[in-house]
């Protein structure tokens, strides 16, 4: 029990460099030694199994209790959230055409590309009508979309709150499987790498290097250029001393805690030091940590268009737009777990007709470069919840000719 503590207490990240680094070292002394990849399969095949119902019963428990009536504040916080999270998509897609990487993948044969955008869509169109259990088996990310809200809705409308608490308590109780899942992530990294290593040599750490990269330079110029211009059409005020107390205040400790929900206290003790009103950041902040998720749609953006790049199949503008509109919706849905959003890469790829054994790859890959990537991409989600939710408030101070305390404390230093 002492090691299991020890073991569940300690830095993942630390564990997982470390499983990374022991499991490149195997792959190039003991490459006939295939056993040692075995983990890394049973790790991918346990996440290919929760994914589906988690996805389900995290958007159906969300959707139930959510609030209404909130006001023309909230109404515009929400807007400036989805509309941050589409603009990071499309920053995506614009670095992916500029800068194609490819990555190792196995078993790729077996997909085939899409054909016309008349037959993704009506594709896309059956596949959400599909069998709600049926989606679930098959892993119909669309489906299980549709129907979760569908389901959503009606106990938002019919049940009673200890039946909605009852759904929440299911949605805990597989958030926390997946956070036990995750405790093996070092363990099926090690097999990961190994296997990658194994086959295609040391070449394949130089194509992680570029999809990190990749990532990382998205995530940048939605922080310090995307956001800083909307806030900006907002406010007509210089938006750069806000964005540096925010990255100064919120982005480091996101950075080291990859955990939205675990910054939720800092974010709120800022917002006060900020000046701002209680009753607007004590639920934009909360529902910042929700659907505020620029870098997951940058990630699921990102991965996506790899693997189509790594299948030979050409991305079009109207199936560009269309795989924004499902990150944005996927992102607003990431489970609050480390490596959330890469178990929603699978519904992206899906409209492009990538079945789950080779999205789930994709998701293995992820976690290899999850220790940079999931830092950054929490980092920038975390600090732009403040960020647009001073944005908000300022704006509506300005906009009912109130005087502006603009940054709040930090004004006086």
């Amino acid at each position: 029990m002492d090691f299991i503590k020890k073991w569940t207490e300690s830095s993942l990240v630390l564990k997982i460099l470390m499983g990374l680094v022991i499991g490149g070292i195997l792959g190039i002394l003991v490459p006939g030694w295939s056993i040692i990849g075995f983990p890394g399969e049973i790790f991918v095949n346990a996440l290919k199994a929760i994914a589906p119902i988690l996805v389900f019963i995290l958007v159906a428990s969300a959707i139930s209790k959510a609030k209404s009536g909130i006001g023309s504040k909230y109404k515009t916080i929400v807007l400036i959230f989805l509309l941050t999270n589409f603009v990071a998509a499309m920053v995506a897609v614009i670095a992916c055409n500029l800068y194609p990487v490819s990555i190792h993948l196995s078993s790729i044969s077996s997909t085939t590309p899409p054909g016309e955008f008349g037959e993704i869509v009506y594709g896309m169109i059956l596949g959400i009508f599909s069998n709600p259990i049926t989606a679930l088996s098959e892993a119909n990310y669309l489906g299980i979309l549709f129907w979760s809200i569908i389901i959503g809705l009606a106990l938002r409308m019919i049940a009673t709150d200890t039946t909605k608490d009852v759904i929440d308590d299911i949605a805990e109780v597989f958030t926390e499987v997946v956070n036990i899942i995750i405790q093996f992530a070092p363990i099926g990294v090690m097999g990961l790498v190994f296997t990658s290593v194994s086959e295609s040599g040391l070449s394949i750490f130089a194509q992680y290097g570029q999809l990190m990269l990749l990532i990382v330079i998205c995530i940048l110029v939605v922080a310090f250029i995307v956001d800083p211009f909307i806030s900006f059409l907002f406010l007509r005020r210089n938006p750069y001393p806000l964005l540096l107390i925010c990255l100064r205040e919120s982005a480091i400790t996101a950075f080291f805690s990859r955990s939205s929900a675990a910054n939720i206290p800092i974010n709120m003790r800022l917002c006060e030091r900020l000046g701002l009103d209680r009753d607007l950041f004590s639920i934009s902040i909360p529902l910042g940590a929700t659907i505020n998720t620029d870098g997951a749609a940058i990630t699921i953006t990102v991965m996506t268009l790899v693997t189509c790049h790594m299948l030979g199949i050409s991305v079009s503008l109207p199936f560009a737009i269309v795989l924004c509109v499902i990150s944005t919706l996927a992102a607003c849905g990431a489970a609050g777990v480390v490596g959330g959003s890469l178990l929603l890469i699978p519904m992206a790829c899906s409209i492009f007709g990538i079945s789950q054994d080779i999205s789930m790859q994709v998701v293995a890959v992820g976690f290899v470069i999850s220790v940079v990537q999931d830092s950054f991409e929490t980092a920038l989600n975390s600090s732009s919840d403040v960020f647009f939710t001073a944005t908000t408030e300022y704006y509506y101070r300005i906009k009912n000719g109130e005087s502006l305390n603009y940054l709040g404390e930090f004004a006086k230093k």
